[in-house]
């Protein structure tokens, strides 16, 4: 019954008001944050029920309380990093929220075909004017490669580039893109490497908008769920997808792949990744941008692919999430003014919150960005590593 004792302490800590802005203040000073303070990353404080609401709820408090106005911070990014860096989260007690949470995740798959329609409704039908002004002309809504890019358009094209080179594309190949977003990988690579593409989203508002972006190139895009797949491909591509599949079905999903994938084809998996094996995600995260969201581990990989694949190559860049992330908020803040009218200023700072809490995370190298290549049998002589 440890988890009630837990519960007890907090309970005892929310009777006393003093008591809990003491004790965030200790927290937070290891990670060298003020409340009150003058610098960037220093909290302001605009309600004091704050410091027992994020001893109660934790980081669905912290979320729920800046999008409601209670506390800001100039470089919400900055603060984010020194909170995730230093590992603040380990000095807080499991909440009965969080608890939870990580029972659900346990006994109940939150992925199953029904279930996963939640995020495309909660994020993905959000309008495309919020994603047309804040990401690159190709509507790349995953993470850059910066390694010789200076702008948002030049990492998301080299990031294609570097998926179509590392998987050997061919003028002809036949590719499934699981999760094809608003069409650009599959624009960019069928006109630049002549392969034809299957593209397939859960969302009606993509699916619209990349068969416009694809007209008239040999591409089909598909309202289809990735467990409805059942056909011969060259090369199977998720980018950025494998974070709404879920544990439980990790395993499930490879074994499509497997048996979709050719028996000399290749498969990339280019998905954020977590340095700790987990069942469930951010509380706040999971409520209010990715519901039933879960970034797998290396062991949680491991498992999935054993037995079905060989692992060709992995390849972590996650570093280039944070730049990513920070060339989306600027497009997002400088054109807010353009789409404001169709969103509320909580949304405003929802938004915020979500996009800069995230850069942090992999500024802290809390979370990382993986691309991992997979052959069914291993190839011969060895597969030769891409950069």
């Amino acid at each position: 019954m440890k988890w009630l004792l837990y519960l007890l302490i907090l309970c005892n800590f929310s009777l006393n008001a003093q008591s809990s802005r003491q004790t965030i203040e200790q927290i937070l000073s290891s990670a060298d944050i003020q409340i009150n303070g003058n610098r960037s990353w220093d909290i302001q404080v605009h309600n004091e029920e704050l410091y027992n609401r994020i001893l109660r709820d934790q980081t669905l408090g912290l979320g729920e309380a800046y999008v409601e106005g209670w506390w800001d911070v100039n470089s919400l990014d900055e603060c984010f990093f020194r909170i995730l860096r230093t590992e603040l989260e380990k000095q807080l007690k499991p909440s009965w929220k969080l608890i939870w949470m990580y029972v659900k995740a346990k006994l109940f798959n939150q992925q199953t075909k029904s279930s996963s329609k939640k995020v495309i409704d909660l994020h993905y039908q959000l309008g495309n004017d919020l994603y047309e002004v804040m990401l690159d002309p190709l509507m790349t809504y995953s993470c850059g490669y910066w390694k010789n890019a200076h702008t948002l358009d030049e990492a998301q094209r080299a990031k294609y580039d570097l998926i179509a080179r590392k998987l050997g594309f061919k003028e002809g190949m036949r590719v499934l893109d699981i999760g094809c977003g608003w069409g650009g990988f599959a624009k960019f690579v069928s006109e630049k490497y002549g392969v034809s593409v299957v593209g397939i989203t859960l969302s009606s508002n993509q699916a619209e908008y990349a068969q416009k972006m694809c007209a008239g190139l040999p591409v089909e895009i598909r309202i289809q769920d990735y467990r409805e797949i059942d056909e011969k491909f060259d090369r199977i591509v998720e980018i950025g997808m494998f974070e709404h599949v879920g544990v439980k079905n990790y395993r499930a999903f490879m074994e499509i792949a497997h048996k979709c994938l050719q028996d000399d084809g290749l498969v990339m998996l280019h998905t954020i990744g977590s340095n700790k094996s987990q069942i469930a995600t951010d509380a706040w995260i999971d409520r209010y941008i990715f519901t039933g969201g879960h970034l797998p581990s290396i062991t949680q990989i491991g498992a999935a692919i054993e037995g079905l694949f060989v692992m060709e190559d992995w390849h972590n860049f996650g570093a280039d999430y944070d730049k990513t992330l920070m060339a989306w908020y600027d497009n997002f803040s400088n054109n807010w003014s353009k789409i404001k009218n169709n969103y509320s200023e909580s949304f405003y700072r929802m938004w915020r919150y979500y996009l800069l809490s995230c850069a942090g995370s992999f500024r802290a190298r809390h979370i990382q960005l993986w691309q991992v290549v997979l052959s069914k049998k291993g190839i011969i002589q060895g597969y030769t590593r891409v950069q």
